[in-house]
């Protein structure tokens, strides 16, 4: 019942989401996330992060050790099985590999015997299996005491991953929450250094745990080389960036250098600093002015310089005092 409830709920925030606009357009639901996080903050400081603070104080290392790799054991057939869906074949073969052999040889996986035997550990879920079939994440969504999650992984945690996962199928009911609630204490164990890590170190804790979410997924989903994000800006088929009239209309165009008729001489390299000003080629006064091989008037430039010139140059919040110091080169 908690596992339809929650697909439900996911289910309707993700619809009820759709018309909302957030700062992050990875996260339309952030006013919804952000109420989420706080709960299961809460939840965490007050219950499972004492528990599992107690849980790593009593428990020597190597037994904490055991009981990861117990339950990391039974984790590696459904990650076999995604790893064949994605077309991993050999991955999933070693991934049955190692559930035999930790299994067997590691004492019902307390030993993981098959990382020293040379078969890697994987990490594969139905929500990877469906990004590398070209389905999109949709939106970041937190869930219930789940936490961080997307449309697509959590409705494929909630609707297949669950299945995978041989702890459910256990009949003693007592005995599978007893197993459901030591895997969720050691993995909070597991996580306590990285959680303070966190918290020290970022202002914003929800964003900086959102967007780590979304870079890890994004990196697991690739096997730990994703392909460059499109660009925003290049939004045509060819990839050639098309940007508002806005901003065509505010960017200052590359300073340029124009004879009396209008022909083009220079253009302003792309790294040009100072506004765009415009030269027009004068005739100088006969007294200045000396000719040329061909005995005519030389000529020489005035710059025509915009009355806010000096604006243009201040940045905002600074104050320039004296000459201000621009790229022009005499």
């Amino acid at each position: 019942m908690l596992w339809r409830f929650l697909g439900l709920l996911l289910l309707l925030t993700a619809l009820g989401g759709c018309a909302t606009t957030g700062g992050n357009p990875h996260d339309p639901l952030e006013g919804y996330n952000r109420a989420m996080f706080g709960f299961n903050e809460g939840v965490d400081n007050a219950i499972v992060k004492p528990v599992a603070s107690g849980y790593k104080t009593v428990m020597p290392e190597f037994a904490r050790t055991g009981v990861t790799n117990f339950f990391s054991n039974l984790r590696d057939p459904w990650i076999g099985v995604n790893n064949i869906l994605q077309g991993k074949v050999g991955a999933g073969a070693s991934d049955f590999g190692r559930f035999a052999m930790n299994t067997t040889v590691g004492i019902l996986g307390l030993f993981d015997v098959a990382s020293n035997a040379g078969l890697e550990k994987h990490n594969e879920d139905f929500g990877q299996t469906l990004g590398r079939w070209g389905v999109g994440s949709g939106a970041y969504v937190v869930l219930p005491i789940l936490g961080p999650s997307s449309v697509r992984d959590g409705l494929s945690l909630l609707v297949v991953d669950w299945r995978g996962d041989p702890l459910w199928y256990v009949g003693n009911i007592p005995t599978r929450n007893e197993l459901v609630g030591v895997r969720l204490v050691d993995n909070r164990a597991n996580l306590l250094d990285t959680s303070r890590l966190a918290e020290e170190a970022a202002l914003d804790q929800y964003a900086y745990v959102r967007d780590a979410y979304l870079q890890r997924r994004r990196s697991l989903i690739y096997d730990g080389d994703p392909p460059p994000e499109p660009d925003p800006a290049k939004t045509s088929e060819t990839g050639e960036s098309e940007e508002t009239p806005a901003r065509a209309e505010t960017e200052s165009p590359p300073a340029q250098i124009t004879t009396l008729r209008g022909e083009r001489v220079i253009t302003a390299a792309d790294e040009e600093l100072t506004p765009a000003k415009e030269f027009s080629e004068v005739q100088a006064r006969p007294a200045a002015a000396r000719p040329d091989a061909r005995g005519a008037p030389a000529s020489v430039y005035e710059p025509r310089i915009p009355d806010n010139y000096d604006a243009l140059l201040v940045a905002p919040g600074e104050a320039r005092i004296g000459i201000a110091r621009t790229s022009v080169r005499p």
